[in-house]
């Protein structure tokens, strides 16, 4: 069940992903869902990580910030946000963390 829950969510974050990177903010919101994004984040609030306010606040004008948070993302990591560590995300695509982190940035 878990294994056939997962290719459900692989298909449908592929389905979205196409959406996502024309700059449809609803699409890349469902995208994130699907990848798990939403386990540990809100959009206005914090849960086990920042909200994604939180983070578009703090990385808004800085350069290279969307790069940054590719590889944040991608990769994981602790000390940015409190002791709390982000896992790596290896199993998303890279077009649709591309499409996550636009969309974040993009919320004010």
């Amino acid at each position: 069940m878990k294994i056939a829950s997962m290719l459900l969510a692989a298909t449908t974050a592929t389905t979205l992903a196409a959406a996502a990177q024309a700059a449809d903010p609803k699409a890349a919101e469902a995208l994130a869902k699907t990848s798990g994004c939403f386990a540990c984040h809100t959009v206005d609030k914090k849960l086990v990580g920042p909200s994604y306010k939180d983070i578009a606040a703090k990385y808004r004008g800085k350069k290279g910030a969307e790069a940054d948070l590719f590889k944040k993302v991608k990769a994981g990591g602790k000390g940015a946000w409190g002791e709390i560590p982000m896992p790596p995300n290896a199993h998303v695509k890279d077009a649709d963390i591309k499409a996550i982190v636009q969309w974040v940035m993009s919320i004010k």
